[in-house]
């Protein structure tokens, strides 16, 4: 059984390879990014999983559902509300479901009751149950992760982030016993900041990090990141936009790192650092580096 932490673009690709060839495996995923939207918990990075795992994500956006429509999203700015996110109307009927079984149960056990809709064999958890939201500090004002990256674009100037009651989460009793019995964890290629770095600030994740064996796959290549703001966020919080400064972040339980083939070589003692093609196009690619990082458990 293996653990992987994932947020909501990078990892789901390398999830999108590992249910080729490996079944054993379950998912904690981010909800730091969360937001309420006409009256519907919309839970992206989660989505994004569930949909990847059930073969249903738009894998030109990696978000969202294939060939879904936006009929109720563009009536909806015919009448003058704007959402701020286009919503499709395949994706919305998840939202709608989640935020009925959020009603009668917590959000662990509306995802794990999603997932089973899905038909999904591996099992999806909340990194918690508590509601933890993810604020950018910019030029312009503290604005919700959302607003900074769907908005308006990734422009403003970072200059912090921070993590909305963090200090309130802790890690479900299921996930804390899934992870302590796991025989390793992967880390995928998200953003170390507000995709993996929300999971492991929940009370409880780290010390059972630092009991695992633990493989995660860089974000970045040389000096910018796959996709996403992840560089932005690494040098206002004053680390490295390298793969180097991936293992600064990662440090204190982090056993092997993978970049990619075309990344700068460097040695750390910290930890053991390998090369593969990490940048994942097409299912096959997915597949290759899944492969590779299962050869190291």
């Amino acid at each position: 059984m293996i653990g992987i932490l994932s947020g909501g673009t990078g990892t789901p690709k390398l999830i999108w390879g590992m249910k080729e060839i490996y079944d054993d495996f379950f998912v904690v995923v981010n909800t730091a990014e969360d937001v309420w939207v006409s009256g519907n918990k919309i839970c992206p990075d989660i989505d994004s999983v569930i949909y990847v795992l059930s073969e249903m994500i738009d894998t030109s956006k990696w978000w969202g559902i294939k060939d879904d429509s936006f009929i109720t999203h563009n009536q909806l700015r015919r009448l003058g509300v704007d959402e701020g996110m286009m919503i499709g109307d395949l994706d919305r009927a998840t939202h709608i479901a989640r935020t009925e079984l959020l009603k009668r149960m917590d959000l662990v056990n509306a995802t794990k009751e999603l997932r089973k809709r899905f038909g999904i064999k591996q099992d999806v958890y909340p990194m918690c149950n508590e509601e933890v939201s993810t604020y950018i500090e910019t030029a312009d004002g503290r604005m919700h992760f959302q607003e900074f990256w769907v908005v308006r674009k990734g422009e403003p100037e970072v200059k912090g982030v921070f993590i909305e009651n963090i200090d309130k989460a802790v890690i479900p009793e299921e996930v804390e016993k899934r992870l302590k019995e796991a025989e390793a964890v992967i880390i995928g290629p998200s953003n170390p900041i507000t995709s993996i770095g929300p999971i492991i600030s929940v009370r409880g994740y780290r010390e059972i990090l630092r009991e695992k064996f633990v493989v995660a796959v860089s974000p970045i290549i040389g000096s910018r990141s796959f996709s996403g703001p992840a560089g932005k966020f690494m040098k206002a919080l004053g680390y490295e936009v390298s793969s180097r400064g991936v293992v600064d972040i990662y440090q204190e339980f982090l056993d092997v790192l993978v970049i990619d083939e075309e990344d700068f070589d460097f040695e750390d003692e910290r930890v053991e650092v390998v090369k593969a093609k990490t940048i994942m196009k097409t299912k096959e690619d997915a597949v290759k580096l899944a492969e590779f990082v299962l050869s190291l458990i």
